[in-house]
C-alpha cells in the first residue's frame, strides 16, 4: 500500500484527474512575476558569490531556493498538485470528511512554520540587517503572500482580484516583495565592487 493506493502509479492517475503540468499563469502579467523571480534567483547567486558570511550566507543561498521554487510553482501550479494529491489520500484512507481539519493543521504548521523561520532569521541576522533587511522583509511579503494565498479565504481571494492600475492586486503584491529583495541584492552588489 502507497498512501491507501496500491501503488505510486494509483496515486498519480488520481492526481492526475485534477492536475496536469501546463502553463498555470499564461498571462503577461504571470510570465513578468516569473521573470522576476529569475531575476531575483541570478541576484541572490551573484550575492552568493561575493562569500557573505554566516548568517547572510543563510539568507541569500534561502533566498535563492525559494526563488528558483516559486517562480516554477508560478508557471506549473504545484501547489493545486499537492492539493490534488491530499485530496486523493483521503479518499483512499477514508478521512475525506474530516479533512479540514488536515487542513487547517496545514496552514497552521505553514504559519508556525514561517513565523518561526522569520523570527530566527531576524535574530541571527542581528548585527546584519542594515546591509540584509529589505531582502528579509521581501521575503516575509512573499511568505504571507503565500500564506493567504494558501488559506484561499474567498473574500480574500476577491479582493486580490481586484485591479490597480490595470493590474491585479495579486500581482502587485507578489511583486513588492520580490522589488525588495532584488533592491537589496542590487545595493549589497554594487557596495562589493
Amino acid at each position: 500500500m502507497f498512501f491507501g493506493f496500491s501503488s505510486f502509479a494509483a496515486l498519480r492517475a488520481c492526481i492526475a484527474r485534477d492536475w496536469r503540468p501546463q502553463i498555470g499563469d499564461p498571462e503577461i502579467t504571470g510570465w513578468l512575476t516569473v521573470l522576476s523571480y529569475l531575476i531575483c534567483f541570478v541576484l541572490a547567486v551573484m550575492v552568493l558569490r561575493r562569500r557573505p558570511a554566516g548568517a547572510a550566507r543563510g539568507l541569500w543561498l534561502t533566498t535563492a531556493g525559494l526563488m528558483a521554487f516559486l517562480g516554477l510553482n508560478k508557471q506549473l501550479d504545484l501547489q493545486t498538485a499537492l492539493t490534488a494529491a491530499g485530496r486523493c489520500m483521503a479518499r483512499a484512507q477514508g478521512w475525506y470528511d474530516d479533512r479540514h481539519l488536515v487542513q487547517l493543521a496545514f496552514i497552521a504548521g505553514l504559519v508556525l512554520g514561517v513565523a518561526i523561520a522569520l523570527a530566527w532569521a531576524t535574530n541571527t541576522l542581528r548585527g546584519r540587517m542594515r546591509r540584509n533587511g529589505l531582502a528579509l522583509a521581501g521575503l516575509a511579503l512573499l511568505c504571507g503572500f503565500v500564506l493567504v494565498r494558501a488559506v484561499g479565504f474567498h473574500h480574500v481571494d476577491r479582493l486580490l482580484s481586484l485591479d490597480f492600475a490595470k493590474l491585479g492586486l495579486n500581482f502587485w503584491f507578489e511583486n513588492a516583495g520580490l522589488v525588495l529583495i532584488a533592491n537589496n541584492a542590487l545595493m549589497l552588489l554594487r557596495r562589493g565592487r
